[in-house]
C-alpha cells in the first residue's frame, strides 16, 4: 500500500488506488435478467413492448405525479419542458450562470433569452434571493437545476415565482430520488426533468423524462414528441433495463449518502482544504451523481485545480474541474446578465467533482480518495507539483 509522505503519482510515485475508479455501471444480476426477459419476449425491438409504459408508470408512482413522458435524453426533455410551457420568442428563462450547458443552448432552442443570476456562495447552486432582482416584462420561466449534490431551496422558489407568474421547471438530471423539503427532486417545479444518460445514476447509456401535474402541459408534451411516430424515444430495451434500477435507487441513494459524509469527516479530520458543498436547506437529502467541492488554490500552496484534478486521476480517483460557467466565453448579446455574477465567477474557477461509483464502494475505497487529497495536499509545496 502507499504511503502519503511519498510522492504523488503524478510525480512518479506510486498510486494511491492503483486499479483506478470503479466502473459504472456496475455488474448487477437483475440487469442482465432483464436483458433477457426482453430477448424472450422481443419487447427490445418493438415499437411498443411494454418496458417503456411499465418504466412511465413506475416513475409516475415513485414521484407521485399523474403524467410522465419518456424521451432520448435529459437535454430534450428540458426543451420539450420549455415548449409545453409555451415558452418561445420574446420571452425570457431566468437560470443560475453556474448551470449545465446544455440548459442555456435549450432556451435559445426555442428562441428565448436565458437571464443569467449569481449563485449561493455555500454551494454555488441558484440562490432564490436573486429571482425577483432577474425579472422583466418578459420574464415567463425559470430553470432551476440541483447540480453537484446542491440542493436549491424549493419551497422559497416557488414561492417566488407564484407570486410573479412563473412557471419553473426543476432539473433534477444529478440527483433522482433525493428528498427536498418533503417531496422528491423533480417534484417541485411544473415540470420535472430526470436523465438517463450513461454516466447517470439511472443509466441506460442515454435517455431522458418528463414529469408534470399539469395535463394540458403533457398534452402538449406529447404531441410536440408525436409527429406521425414518435421523435427522440426512449427504446424498449433502455426503459427494460431502468426498472429494476428504480427498485435499488433509495437504496443506493443511502450508502451514497452515507460515503458522502464519511468522506467529508476524513477530509476535515485529515485537514484538507476541499470544502463540500454545504445546502441551506436542513430538510434535505441530497442525490449524488457527482459530489461538488470548492478549490482555492491558494489552500494548496499555488497549486491549479487543472493541476490538482490531474493529480487525483493519476492516484485513481475520479475527479473532474465543474462545468464552465454560462456567462464566460460568450457573447453578452446571447443574454441578460443580473450582477456581477461573482459567485458563478468563483464557481467557473473552483469547482471540482468527485463522480458517484465510488460511493457505492466500502469505507477503504471511501479513505483512498481521502488519503490521495492529503497525498497531495501534503506534496503541492513543491516546484514540480505545478508542471
Amino acid at each position: 500500500m502507499s504511503r502519503v509522505d511519498e510522492l504523488p503519482a503524478i510525480l512518479g510515485g506510486r498510486p494511491v488506488r492503483p486499479q483506478g475508479p470503479p466502473d459504472w455501471p456496475i455488474p448487477d444480476e437483475d440487469i442482465w435478467q432483464a436483458f433477457q426477459a426482453a430477448y424472450r419476449d422481443g419487447s427490445w425491438g418493438k415499437y411498443q413492448g411494454g418496458n417503456v409504459e411499465r418504466l412511465e408508470n413506475r416513475l409516475a408512482k415513485y414521484h407521485n405525479f399523474e403524467f410522465v413522458a419518456t424521451c432520448g435524453s435529459g437535454t430534450f426533455a428540458v426543451e420539450l419542458a420549455l415548449r409545453a410551457l409555451k415558452i418561445g420568442p420574446g420571452d425570457e428563462v431566468i437560470l443560475a450562470a453556474y448551470d449545465y450547458g446544455g440548459n442555456f443552448l435549450n432556451v435559445h432552442a426555442v428562441g428565448a433569452t436565458p437571464v443569467l443570476v449569481d449563485v449561493d456562495p455555500s454551494d454555488w447552486n441558484l440562490a432564490p434571493e436573486r429571482l425577483e432582482t432577474a425579472l422583466s416584462r418578459q420574464t415567463r420561466a425559470v430553470i432551476v437545476s440541483h447540480l453537484h449534490g446542491g440542493i436549491v431551496p424549493m419551497r422559497e422558489v416557488m414561492e417566488i415565482a407564484g407570486a410573479n407568474g412563473l412557471r419553473v421547471i426543476e432539473d433534477a438530471a444529478q440527483m433522482p430520488g433525493a428528498a427536498i423539503q418533503g417531496r422528491k427532486a423533480g417534484t417541485w417545479g411544473d415540470i420535472g426533468v430526470l436523465s438517463f444518460g450513461g454516466s447517470k445514476l439511472l443509466t441506460a447509456g442515454r435517455g431522458g423524462a418528463f414529469l408534470t401535474r399539469h395535463a394540458d402541459v403533457y398534452q402538449r408534451a406529447r404531441l410536440w414528441l408525436h409527429r406521425g411516430n414518435q421523435v427522440c424515444p426512449l427504446s424498449e430495451l433502455q426503459a427494460a433495463v431502468l426498472l429494476p434500477q428504480l427498485d435499488k435507487l433509495d437504496q443506493r441513494n443511502r450508502r451514497r449518502a452515507g460515503n458522502v459524509r464519511l468522506l467529508s469527516e476524513r477530509l476535515q479530520a485529515l485537514g484538507i482544504p476541499l470544502r463540500p458543498f454545504v445546502n441551506r436547506c436542513s430538510d434535505c437529502e441530497p442525490g449524488y451523481y457527482k459530489v461538488g467541492f470548492q478549490y482555492d488554490s491558494t489552500e494548496f500552496k499555488g497549486l491549479s485545480r487543472e493541476r490538482f484534478v490531474a493529480a487525483m486521476r493519476a492516484e485513481g480517483i475520479a475527479m473532474d474541474e465543474g462545468f464552465r460557467a454560462l456567462h464566460v466565453g460568450r457573447s453578452p448579446s446571447r443574454f441578460r446578465q443580473v450582477g456581477d455574477l461573482s459567485e458563478a465567477g468563483k464557481a467557473h474557477e473552483g469547482v471540482v467533482i468527485l463522480h458517484h461509483p465510488v460511493l457505492l464502494g466500502e469505507p477503504t475505497d471511501i479513505e483512498e480518495v481521502a488519503r490521495a487529497a492529503q497525498r497531495i495536499h501534503l506534496h503541492s509545496h513543491q516546484p514540480s507539483t505545478h508542471v
